[in-house]
């Protein structure tokens, strides 16, 4: 089973709003706040076109049209194809311009997550992290606690998406476990990803994480992503296709 990550900025997103469903224009009127709307456009344009990469089907703005991401009622996007569901899988993230999907065959579970490493409060680690994670934040040198804070975070956000709750369900229920140590994977190429996994009270879920600059990658997906996923980062309509469904099967 493959996982692909599909990556696009504000910049990559059509200005005119020709792709966007019936149903999405509506939605769209309906945010006012104009870094809103700018974000979840981001998120649509790049789900759509993570879904006509994965399906091998045109990216024009008459093409994008028929895709559709609705939300679920628990909130998490779904993809449907001229209206009937589409036979992918995805979860949607976005930060400071940036925004990626995870896509996969349909039945996988997926959570995904940007962050930016940036300086957190005291609080903010004693609000949302067990003690055993606290504890792993305070023993990192002092140049890579904040880049170790970001990737368990994110990894709390992916888990919590791919069990369809958000932050209905307290962060603290959720203990991140890195498969290997953090030093010396800090700074890693795009291309390079690490194993991690996630457990709450029912159940415990694999993943894995990537870091390049100041931006943090995960991604949690059951069935078990057996290998890392697939990255794309396509900007300006540069397009790389992915592999199809039955090619990547």
């Amino acid at each position: 089973m493959s996982v692909f990550w599909y990556e696009q900025a504000v910049a990559d997103v059509r200005v005119e709003d020709d792709w966007l469903s019936r149903n999405e224009l509506a939605r769209l009127v309906e945010l006012r706040v104009p870094k809103r709307r700018e974000d979840w456009r981001l998120g649509r344009w790049t789900a759509k076109h993570a879904v006509t990469s994965l399906l091998d089907l045109p990216s024009d703005p008459s093409a994008l049209v028929a895709i559709e991401i609705r939300p679920a009622d628990s909130g998490a996007p779904e993809v449907f194809l001229h209206g009937s569901p589409a036979p992918v899988s995805i979860s949607l993230t976005h930060r400071d311009g940036l925004g990626a999907c995870a896509i996969a065959a349909a039945g996988t579970i997926l959570g995904c997550d940007l962050e930016v490493v940036e300086p957190r409060c005291d609080a903010f680690i004693t609000d949302y992290f067990s003690a055993e994670e606290q504890a792993l934040i305070m023993r990192a040198p002092d140049d890579e606690r904040f880049r170790l804070l970001a990737l368990l975070w994110s990894a709390k956000e992916s888990m919590l998406k791919a069990l369809r709750e958000g932050l209905r369900l307290d962060p603290r229920a959720i203990e991140v476990h890195l498969s290997e140590s953090f030093a010396g994977c800090t700074s890693s190429e795009a291309d390079v990803w690490h194993p991690l996994f996630a457990r709450s009270a029912k159940e415990t879920l694999q993943g894995w994480w990537q870091c390049s600059g100041d931006v943090v990658r995960t991604l949690i997906c059951e069935p078990v992503c057996a290998s890392p996923p697939i990255f794309r980062a396509i900007h300006m309509g540069t397009q790389i296709p992915f592999p199809t469904l039955e090619a990547s099967a």
